[in-house]
């Protein structure tokens, strides 16, 4: 079985982190105050965007933290899940951390949440870890992405001069509410009266007034319009920019505007430098070639808006890609079944992967047909790894691209 990072006797907190497993939940915002205040309160060392929304939020933030260093804003960046390492949930200054720095980190993590007696979660110490890089580096504002929600999200504990909504669509269900009103209620507590709150260009203001128990300055993101659209990437306004898709438009539309709000709070954001950044953007398992593997696009589309939007990419550029999937059991499998059958693609190959939380093989054969041969994440490494005049798009869940670029030994670079 593959390390989840590289095996260095050294990164004995980073083993501790992953022994608490990356799915615990607990909703409240005890734990990361407290966590925070013994840590000596790193969260008010410098500004902070909070970026929640149900999709787009990762690409949203790589466009808006690359922005921000192109004006030479130095500029930290927390994420989450990741893909190989969790050293690549923390980016300060254009990379993400060391290894060996995280640990560090997460060793005065573990210490404080000894002292106060509190049982964390995987989320609550990264984030404390993050804040304590951010201090650290000095950096002149952080893009912190709200991990599930917002009301009781780990993030929320920082008081953000600055709220982006991206979207709301239905997922996590179980904790947020089972209508998008009530979901969108939880990502809307991260607002903060008087304070700019971004939305992104699908949400309507009107709808989403009445939701919000404080009354911050809202900004809807105006549209963007594509020039042009390949699979591979994105021209935008003349620009060309490396993350593809159509849904990118929306995310780059609510960067822009985050940008321009930081703009009017007095941050040196000018447009020139801004585009510099976002034309660098890279982020890796979004739409993304693979390197070293020739016809082979990685996605994360992990609920039924996402692949909805990946689905609308691939018949707009016109591709009918050999589709790999494999997804997390709790989510709504035949929505996502029927959004990517959109694409018609020419074939389906389904992967599972050893965890519990992955949908079972008799779901993923009971959606996408009995006949169809389920592979383990090995078998799926060895097969992609053979060259193929066919595209062929990956997709389903961050969690299985990442165990399947373990095994696929792919380095990643941001």
């Amino acid at each position: 079985m593959t390390e989840p990072f590289p095996a260095q006797s050294s990164l004995v907190h980073l083993k501790a982190l992953e022994a608490r497993g990356h799915w615990g939940i607990k909703c409240g915002l005890d734990n990361p105050r407290r966590l925070l205040e013994a840590l000596g309160r790193p969260q008010e060392a410098f500004p902070v965007v909070l970026l929640a929304g149900t999709n787009g939020k990762g690409s949203t933030g790589a466009f808006l933290a690359h922005a921000l260093r192109g004006c030479g804003i130095r500029t930290g960046w927390t994420t989450s899940p990741h893909l190989v390492s969790p050293a690549e949930r923390i980016w300060v200054d254009g990379a993400p951390l060391e290894e060996p720095a995280l640990d560090r980190l997460l060793g005065e993590a573990f210490d404080a949440e000894a002292s106060l007696g509190l049982k964390a979660t995987y989320f609550e110490l990264m984030i404390a870890a993050a804040c304590l890089a951010f201090r650290e580096a000095q950096v002149g504002l952080a893009v912190v992405e709200v991990g599930m929600g917002g009301r009781w999200d780990a993030t929320n504990a920082a008081d953000p001069l600055l709220t982006v909504l991206t979207n709301v669509a239905m997922d996590h269900m179980a904790y947020l509410g089972a209508t998008r009103e009530e979901i969108a209620r939880e990502k809307l507590c991260t607002a903060r009266a008087g304070r700019p709150l971004v939305l992104g260009p699908g949400l309507d203001p009107g709808w989403v007034w009445p939701l919000l128990e404080c009354r911050p300055v809202l900004h809807p993101a105006p549209p963007m319009r594509a020039d042009r659209l390949a699979w591979d990437h994105t021209w935008v306004e003349g620009h060309r920019i490396r993350l593809a898709g159509l849904h990118q438009l929306d995310n780059l539309a609510t960067a822009w505007e985050a940008l321009r709000a930081l703009r009017r709070l007095g941050l040196p954001v000018e447009p020139e430098a801004a585009w510099r950044g976002i034309e660098a953007t890279t982020w890796p398992g979004r739409l993304w070639a693979v390197p070293g593997l020739p016809n082979v696009t990685m996605d994360g589309a992990h609920n039924p808006h996402g692949a909805r939007a990946l689905a609308a990419h691939a018949r707009a550029a016109r591709v009918k890609p050999q589709l790999w999937f494999s997804a997390m059991g709790d989510k709504d499998l035949t929505s996502m079944k029927q959004e990517l059958a959109a694409m018609e693609p020419e074939s389906v190959v389904l992967v599972r992967g050893e965890n519990p939380r992955y949908a079972a093989p008799e779901a993923l054969r009971a959606l996408w047909g009995s006949h169809l041969e389920v592979l383990d994440i090995p078998t799926a490494a060895r097969r992609l790894r053979k060259p193929s005049s066919a595209l062929r798009l990956v997709c389903g869940s961050l969690y299985f691209l990442g165990d399947l670029l373990k095994a696929l030994g792919v380095t990643l670079r941001f």
